[in-house]
């Protein structure tokens, strides 16, 4: 299968995940391991926005960064800017917060409610370029369910 048919089959089982009754925490952490189970990247999970910072939320991989300010980092900036962030290598990234050594590109959405960014969902991998617009268009997709 190509990335977009396995990205297909995600979808379809999130949209049957995720749950509108229950909090955003509990449906991230099920996005998050879902990701895990068809992209096994180094990490996966998302980061909320809490008292105007992005505060660690449930994820998949590694310990992480707890907190990120607005405009720091991938995350910061995708939050800031409210656009999908593509990394192909983290080590140009002008102020890339370094949570891990093995991360090397990375891809971070924002997830927006009533226009305003709630959280990021955020995927590190070790290989460089591991990311693009199909991941960017169907990730996108993604956390619009939540």
């Amino acid at each position: 299968m190509n990335k977009e048919q396995v990205y297909q089959i995600l979808l379809k089982q999130a949209k049957s995940l995720v749950d509108k009754q229950v909090d955003d925490v509990a449906n991230m952490a099920n996005v998050s391991r879902l990701i895990m189970e068809h992209f096994p990247h180094h990490w996966i999970g998302f980061y909320r926005v809490v008292n105007n910072e992005l505060i660690l939320g449930p994820f998949n991989g590694p310990i992480a960064c707890t907190r990120i300010q607005l405009g720091k980092g991938v995350c910061g900036t995708a939050w800031q800017l409210q656009q999908t962030q593509i990394v192909a290598d983290v080590h140009q990234f002008p102020g890339h917060i370094a949570c891990s050594a093995l991360s090397n590109a990375e891809i971070v959405v924002p997830c927006v409610r009533n226009n305003e960014v709630y959280a990021v969902l955020d995927i590190d991998s070790t290989e460089f370029g591991a990311f693009d617009n199909v991941d960017a268009t169907y990730l996108e997709e993604l956390v619009s369910y939540l």
